[in-house]
């Protein structure tokens, strides 16, 4: 009877300690400098642009702008435990040069990245669809360790000079 008992006690307590694994970070967690690099594109210039980023629980998020604002970009997804990583870019532009098809957007874009992170460093490329809706851009990642802080976004471009998606 005391053997029984002694089982179901370490039953559930192991079964209480799942929930707190699932919550745990990941290895990839902490702050992170990412790097954007756009190509010219038609009659688009080419741009980079570097902001903080930071990654927890396995979940990235970088910020470029603020929401609404000229160069807003958010960046979003989940990394798996291999460093692999299908990454959602949204951004805004405040002056829309589409035309035609691309002119029903309005002034939101989106996005795909195919990355791969390792321990302190990151590498992704845009998904560029059929080659005529994006531009190439690519994507550079750097874990910043203690006592070294990513750099707050670089300035956006002037209104004129905005990049066009």
């Amino acid at each position: 009877m005391q053997m029984r008992k002694a089982v179901r006690i370490a039953i559930v307590g192991g079964l209480m300690l799942l929930p707190a694994a699932g919550v745990a970070g990941s290895k990839f967690d902490g702050s992170w400098l990412t790097k954007l690099a756009c190509e010219a594109h038609g009659e688009t210039p080419a741009y980079k642009w570097e902001f903080a980023s930071e990654i927890k629980d396995g979940n990235f998020r970088g910020q470029h702008g603020e929401p609404d604002g000229p160069g807003y970009l958010v960046i979003e997804g989940k990394i798996g435990d291999d460093g692999n990583a299908k990454l959602e870019a949204k951004g805004k532009v405040t002056h829309n040069n589409a035309h035609g098809v691309f002119a029903m957007k309005g002034n939101n874009y989106s996005y795909n990245i195919k990355a791969h992170f390792d321990d302190t460093k990151g590498s992704g490329t845009r998904d560029e669809g059929a080659g005529i809706l994006g531009r190439a851009c690519t994507f550079n990642f750097e874990k910043q360790t203690e006592g070294t802080a990513a750099p707050a976004a670089t300035p956006s471009p002037a209104p004129d000079q905005e990049p066009k998606f």
